[in-house]
Formats: structure tokens, C-alpha cells, sequence
């Protein structure tokens, strides 16, 4: 161990530029054996591990550093997957640079120990030796319902499963995961990956719904009587506009609408209605992971040039830096410090966005720096297609005024500190209840929502 003075930090190889642009491929590569040993032998062993704290799941990440360089790979495997619903999902989408990776000890100075790499090898080199997630092969009497199959959902299912539960999963779309099958591109995250979890639970004694809208093909009092509990994880989905004059025009259209459409088509939807970007000029609003998103599959849709516009500047980005740094190198442009005003609107056709140049201001008291108006900086970025990623609100479901379930002012659904909703029947975790966050939050909620139904009802 401590050999980082030996070892400089490694990041995992991507392929070439220009032949990930022909394809929807992951552009990371996992690391082979030795570099993930050689990688985890650079691991201080901290007494207090600010990686660990630094991870919402909390998971033992020095303690699987230690068995993946002391090459005991079966431990490894068995505490990276202790804490983690599905450890080589969020090793690939998880922004590890502000988590775990930002908090590393080594991070100013010698570079953070590659942990979002070594997390994805130490799975996939397990599932390569036919080792799997385990589950009790005898189940309790206890029926749970898990409407949604996102990251939250995912997660209370596997903890619960995990327990001897009885695991029905609801989800309204034709194939299970959520944001990780469709709002998340396969240059990101290989949708085989999360088919294999989805297929373990199974496997353990899930049964899956798909295309089973609640409120419309199943009642939710029927799921209230046969079930002794219900996790919400509907996440949210509820696109937020931009609310300016031309932003109904037929060529504007929503980051989820883009990114959904192309990943159907990608999984092999003949009948999927995809947006068509091909040898357009495409303008993308915002400066999130989707944003990133969207760029980047602009670029693979062969779009004649791609730009993102962003508000702020580059150093107060809300996307992931290395996202970033990925568009650059595809070819995307970016556009600081402009808000837009308008967009210009012939015969319902947008032509283009009008722009006001921005500033940033001096920091407040809290650090935080405000988007200042350059008035009389008006001018037009041309565009053919036009996406907004400006993020997501909660959706707020019919059935859940029937379950009693209490939302608040933005319709996000309120929660006591034991995940429990008005309805003590009726839990619930991810975004539904704390608006539009990061995949690993939901996972924690997921998790620690089964916790709680676990110790209620057994």
C-alpha cells in the first residue's frame, strides 16, 4: 500500500474519438487487472476516509481498495455490492469527481485514487468469473409493491429482495430501469449492464410489469389491498421550460423527449419516434449531465454543428467536468454567459434563439455568484432543432390524491424521516421527493426506504 508516490493516477482509456462518433458505445474502457491493482495500491488507507464519507451510500470503498490490491477480488466484490444496489452502474455515471474522488486525500497534490474505474472492474471482472449478487432462496410472507424502476426503485427492490421480501415492480414504460435505460445514453452506460440487474432480481423472485401504468392499467387500491406496503419511486420527470416567447414552436424539444426517442430506436424500437438531427444545426439550452447528454448524441446523429448555451461560466457548470471535457473533444462548441430572451419563430418554425450576453457578479456571503443581464447585448445563434435541458420537476400522478398521499407546493411527495409518506402504508425515495438529483442519491433512499419497511413490518 501507500504507493502513490510509486504510481500516478491512472484514468481509464477511452476509445478514439473519431471512432466513438460512428457508434452509441461506452466510450470508457474497464481497466484491466493489474492496472486496477496497481490503481487501489495507491490508497493511503486513511484512518478517517474521507472518500467514504464523501460517498452518499457510505460504502467501504479503502476497505475493497485494499482486498482489489492485495488481489482478493471475491471480497472485493462482496463489500463493494454490502452498500450498493448495482456498484458497476454508478462506478460508470456517478460524478466521482465531487464525490468520493473530490474528497479523496490524495486529491490536491498526487491525484485522487481512481475509484469510480476500479469499482466497474471489480464487478465486471466478478461477473467475468461467473460470480453474481446473492439472495435468500426462501422468502418471508411479506408482499411489498415498487411502483417505478429507476434507481430508486432498483434499490429498494434489492434490499428488500435481499431480506426474503415478496418484490412486484410497476413501470409505465415497455422496459424496465428508469433514467439508467433511457434518459442516460449508451456511451455513458451500456443498457446490457442494467438488463443483467434487472434480470438478477428476477432471478430472485421479482416480478416485473412493464407497460403497467398505475391509475390507468391497475388500480391503486388494488395495490393498497393486496400489498403490505408501497415504494414510490416515480422519479421526476416533468421537463421545465425555459417559459419564453417561441418555445412551442415545432422544432423545440425537451432533453427526455430527444434522448428517449433515440435510445428506442437504439434498442432496436422499429416503431420508435426519434427527433432528427441529421445535418442540422442544433442548439442545445443548459448546462446539466443532460445537457452533456444531449450534445453528445447530437454529435453521433451527425449534426452539422452542435452548441450548448449556458447561463454561467465554465468553472460554475453544474455538469460533470470530464463530461465536458468529452463534448469538447467531439466537436461540440460552447457558449458562455448567455441567456436566452426569445426564440425567433417563422411560420411555427424556430430559426433561432435570441441571446443576452451575461456576467457573473462578485460572491456573496455564501460564495455563490449571480447572473447579471448585459442589457442592450441582444444577438440571434441560428438554429435548425433546439432542446431544452433545463432540468425536471415531480410529476404529480392522479392516484396519489387517492392514496392520501401528501405532496408539497412544488409537487414533490413529503416524506418523514423514516421515508413514510401521510399514507403510513406508502414510503417513498429519489427524485419524487427531493426533486431532480444524481443516481446515487436515489439509490440511498431506495435502500434506506427498505430499511425502513424491513424493521415496520418484520
Amino acid at each position: 500500500m501507500l504507493n502513490f508516490t510509486k504510481f500516478e493516477r491512472i484514468n481509464p482509456e477511452k476509445r478514439d474519438v473519431l471512432q466513438r462518433l460512428k457508434d452509441f458505445n461506452e466510450v470508457y474502457q474497464v481497466f484491466p487487472k493489474q492496472r486496477a491493482v496497481e490503481q487501489s495500491d495507491r490508497c493511503m488507507q486513511c484512518g478517517d476516509p474521507y472518500c467514504h464519507t464523501g460517498c452518499p451510500l457510505g460504502n467501504y470503498i479503502p476497505a475493497w481498495l485494499k482486498q482489489t490490491a492485495t488481489k482478493n477480488p471475491d471480497l472485493a466484490f462482496a463489500l463493494s455490492n454490502e452498500t450498493s444496489p448495482f456498484p458497476e452502474i454508478l462506478g460508470r455515471i456517478c460524478p466521482q469527481d465531487v464525490l468520493c474522488e473530490g474528497a479523496c486525500s490524495l486529491n490536491t497534490g498526487h491525484g485522487a485514487i481512481s475509484i469510480g474505474a476500479i469499482e466497474t472492474y471489480i464487478s465486471e471482472d466478478a461477473f467475468e468469473r461467473g460470480m453474481k449478487p446473492k439472495f435468500p432462496e426462501h422468502k418471508n410472507d411479506k408482499k411489498v409493491a415498487v411502483i417505478g424502476s429507476g434507481p430508486a426503485g432498483i434499490s429498494a427492490a434489492t434490499f428488500l429482495l435481499r431480506k426474503g421480501f415478496n418484490v412486484e415492480m410497476y413501470e409505465r414504460a415497455d422496459r424496465a430501469g428508469g433514467l439508467l435505460m433511457y434518459g442516460i445514453p449508451g456511451f455513458k452506460l451500456d443498457k446490457t449492464t442494467v438488463d443483467r440487474r434487472i434480470n438478477w432480481l428476477l432471478e430472485a423472485g421479482m416480478k416485473l410489469h412493464t407497460s403497467c401504468e398505475i391509475g390507468h392499467d391497475k388500480s391503486i387500491g388494488e395495490l393498497e389491498k393486496d400489498f403490505d406496503a408501497i415504494f414510490l419511486g416515480i422519479g421526476s420527470t416533468a421537463s421545465n421550460e425555459v417559459k419564453i416567447e417561441g418555445e412551442k414552436s415545432s422544432n423545440v424539444h425537451f432533453a427526455i423527449d430527444f434522448l428517449t426517442g433515440i435510445q428506442k430506436r437504439n434498442l432496436g424500437n422499429k416503431n420508435a419516434q426519434y427527433i432528427n438531427v441529421e445535418d442540422k444545426k442544433v442548439v442545445v439550452i443548459g448546462g446539466g449531465d443532460t445537457a452533456m447528454d444531449c450534445v453528445r448524441t447530437s454529435v453521433r446523429e451527425g449534426a452539422t454543428s452542435v452548441k450548448c448555451l449556458y447561463r454561467r461560466d465554465e468553472a460554475n457548470m453544474p455538469g460533470s467536468k470530464k463530461e465536458v471535457v468529452n463534448a469538447k473533444e467531439e466537436g461540440v462548441e460552447f457558449v458562455f454567459n448567455v441567456s436566452p430572451k426569445s426564440i425567433k419563430v417563422e411560420n411555427d418554425l424556430a430559426l433561432g434563439v435570441e441571446l443576452l450576453e451575461t456576467s457573473m457578479s462578485e460572491a456573496d456571503s455564501s460564495g455563490r455568484q449571480k447572473v447579471v443581464i448585459n442589457e442592450g447585448s441582444e444577438y440571434l445563434e441560428d438554429a435548425d432543432i433546439i432542446i431544452l435541458a433545463l432540468g425536471f420537476s415531480p410529476e404529480v400522478p392522479a392516484f396519489l390524491k387517492e392514496l392520501n398521499v401528501e405532496t408539497n407546493s412544488w409537487g414533490a411527495v413529503v416524506i418523514d424521516s423514516k421515508f413514510k409518506t401521510s399514507n403510513k402504508k406508502v414510503y417513498a425515495g429519489g427524485d419524487c421527493q427531493r426533486g431532480a438529483h444524481l443516481a446515487v442519491t436515489a439509490a440511498v433512499d431506495g435502500r434506506e426506504a427498505a430499511k425502513a419497511i424491513i424493521k415496520n413490518l418484520l
